[in-house]
């Protein structure tokens, strides 16, 4: 654990909005429904320098709340399964924390092994308020400060949090009001169509993952674009890179039977897939898994241009797969739900955060120096690609995805790419 001294928090309380909101249940759409996003993401919000932020940003979430309204209401479930936004404006927990220590003296929190999240986090919620946003931010001795947020999952994805803490950092630096008009919109998915799916059992292995944390310097990223662009007569991008190097190194780390069929799986952004697509400003889940299998032996053996382009491949069939789900073809004949992959060993999951829009929130004092996520679970294989800390550029890999024999080989096979620093 980091050397720092014992962080004080206040007592937490409800923020509520500024005005008065409508008080009326929503709908939410099939995709919010979803049992695998009856979850909290957590992450933590690292920035250098910002006097009062505690004070301003809780004014600031106020006024948001405002247009946000839904945030500050409640879940309920008006038949199992079914859920529904209760627009109560009973508000966000919110807590503010201070600590002696200075940020340089915990290196930024850019070591993911000794971070200490349940102090950064907000705590003893009481379980009658139930909120769908929680945020602590922690105030340093240096001037710097952390901000601790839990977001329902079932309200908002990746996009849509980035764009309600944006519309927090307008606020918070005087804007009137935010540039993009919050919008609602969850009826762009019939709800009829799909059928509400039971959350899937889960089995439990005996392993436990560890983390991996390295970086891919944007020159590393660039080079292997011009070697694809040379085999292929094609681009490909930084997130198509940076998936083909984890799966492959990961594959090659585990060393299981070359038979052994292997998945990776992320999820695209299917905003614009939809006819017409959604408005600007529409901050609710809209994405899709994209899965694509391999043989163990294929992916060993395979270059990275070719791991490159079988993801290329799998990236191509987005819309069609996404046009089958919406029709509810993907449940007839007792197909596979494709938001219920094998969560083993075998299936890596791939998150992209660089393009969300969390690294360009600004309070007044600019973005921060870095978005940290917090692991939720020890045994799904999960690789988060988010931004190397400023002033560099590149790729982080923060990674929960091996067992502990296997996670030296993995950043041995990833610096044969990358060239970069990997931290053990």
């Amino acid at each position: 654990m980091m050397a720092m001294h014992v962080i004080r928090r206040s007592k937490g309380g409800l923020v509520k909005p500024a005005e008065e909101t409508p008080l009326s249940t929503l709908e939410l759409s099939a995709i919010d429904r979803l049992p695998a996003l009856r979850c909290n993401a957590r992450t933590l919000h690292v920035f250098k320098h910002g006097p009062e932020a505690a004070r301003i940003i809780r004014e600031a979430l106020s006024k948001a709340l405002v247009p946000y309204y839904p945030l500050a209401g409640r879940l309920k479930e008006s038949h199992p399964g079914f859920l529904q936004i209760q627009c109560s404006g009973d508000g966000v927990w919110y807590v503010e924390a201070y600590s002696h220590s200075t940020l340089h003296s915990v290196n930024f929190f850019h070591d993911l092994h000794s971070v200490p999240y349940d102090d950064l986090l907000p705590d003893d919620i009481p379980r009658s308020h139930d909120p769908l946003v929680q945020m602590q931010v922690t105030e340093f001795g240096c001037g710097g400060f952390v901000i601790g947020l839990i977001f329902c999952h079932s309200i908002c994805d990746g996009l849509g949090a980035a764009q309600f803490l944006n519309a927090v950092g307008e606020l918070a630096r005087g804007v009137e009001k935010p540039s993009i008009e919050a919008v609602w919109h969850r009826d762009f998915f019939p709800s009829p169509q799909t059928p509400q799916q039971t959350p899937p059992q889960i089995f439990i292995p005996d392993y436990k993952l560890e983390h991996a944390n390295i970086d891919m310097a944007m020159d590393e990223i660039k080079r292997v674009k011009r070697e694809f662009e040379q085999v292929t007569g094609e681009s490909c991008s930084a997130f198509e890179i940076a998936a083909a190097a984890c799966w492959r190194s990961r594959t090659r780390a585990i060393e299981l039977d070359p038979s052994t069929e292997l998945k990776l799986v992320f999820f695209a952004n299917c905003r614009q897939l939809l006819d017409p697509p959604l408005p600007d400003g529409f901050y609710g889940n809209c994405f899709f898994p994209v899965t694509i299998t391999a043989s163990c032996e294929s992916l060993r053996n395979a270059t990275m241009v070719g791991v490159v382009k079988l993801i290329q491949e799998g990236k191509g069939k987005l819309p069609e797969e996404f046009g089958k789900y919406l029709k509810g073809e993907h449940f007839k004949k007792g197909g596979e739900d494709p938001f219920a992959p094998p969560l083993t060993y075998t299936t890596l999951f791939v998150s992209e955060w660089g393009r969300l829009g969390f690294n360009s929130v600004d309070y007044q004092w600019g973005p921060p120096l870095h978005v940290v996520p917090i692991q939720g679970s020890t045994i799904i294989p999960v690789a988060i690609l988010g931004s190397i800390p400023l002033p560099n550029k590149g790729i982080r890999f923060m990674t929960w995805c091996l067992q502990e024999p296997h996670r030296l080989p993995f950043l041995h096979h990833m610096n044969q790419i990358t060239n970069s620093s990997s931290k053990f």
